[in-house]
């Protein structure tokens, strides 16, 4: 068998080996991709539970539903059933659709005065739009990258903090004025989240969310953010 014959048949057989590993690689991400939405049943409020409710009650009273979801939106810590809290007490408002977490929970009547504020945090709550709170997927439980945009740059303004509570979605008047000068009224959807913060956090979310927007990135625990990232402005946007 001659040189040339030998080399065009180790350039066949390379060829083919890099066919089937970028198949393998393609099927693995397809399948890792169908994996995250892959339907989840989890516990979700069909009705307001008020603070201080059983769990028990709330069960008897119908205020649980099972619903599904993708896998990548089920909250950390949901429950698929009311089995585990039937004892337990609603330590804060929970509102109709959110998915029940085990957080939002307690054995004591005592706790359920206040929001379930991990020890030595405050609470500060915010008013969101829709995309600034990822559509919606932002639960109680969550951990949240927060962005702000101020004086015209954006940057990570606090890496990780946690979603301790959520409001109702509701809408909002904004007034806008286009290039000609007309006026325009819009109702935009908004909603209250209450976030579990260090003082220095607190002051930096309310001056930022003040003087400019917030926007919350949901993270998962192989998450990467950068704090020392530079901010991103007009200048150094294509860079």
């Amino acid at each position: 068998m001659g040189r040339r014959t030998i080399l065009l048949i180790a350039a066949l057989v390379v060829a083919a080996l890099g066919t089937v590993l970028v198949f393998l690689y393609a099927q693995g991400a397809n399948d890792r991709a169908t994996a995250d939405n892959k339907p989840v049943d989890v516990l979700v409020a069909s009705s307001q539970i008020a603070s201080g409710t059983s769990g028990s009650a709330a069960q008897s009273a119908g205020a649980f539903k099972t619903q599904s979801v993708p896998k990548s939106a089920v909250a950390p810590g949901a429950l698929t059933s009311s089995d585990s809290i039937k004892s337990e007490l609603a330590l804060s408002t929970i509102f109709p659709g959110q998915q029940i977490i085990a957080a939002q929970w307690g054995s004591t009547p005592e706790s359920t005065s206040s929001l379930p504020i991990p020890k030595g945090k405050i609470a500060v709550s915010i008013q969101l739009g829709d995309p600034a709170r990822v559509a919606g997927f932002v639960q109680p439980g969550s951990n949240v990258a927060v962005f702000s945009t101020l004086a015209a740059a954006t940057q990570l303004l606090v890496p990780s903090v946690e979603v301790i509570a959520t409001g109702p979605t509701t809408l909002v008047s904004a007034t806008s004025t286009d290039t000609s000068g007309n006026t325009n009224t819009e109702q935009l959807p908004k909603a209250l989240m209450t976030l579990a913060l260090s003082q220095a956090e607190a002051q930096k979310i309310i001056f930022a969310s003040q003087q400019g927007e917030l926007y919350f990135a949901l993270l998962t625990p192989t998450s990467k953010v950068l704090p020392k990232l530079p901010a991103t402005n007009a200048t150094t946007l294509y860079r």
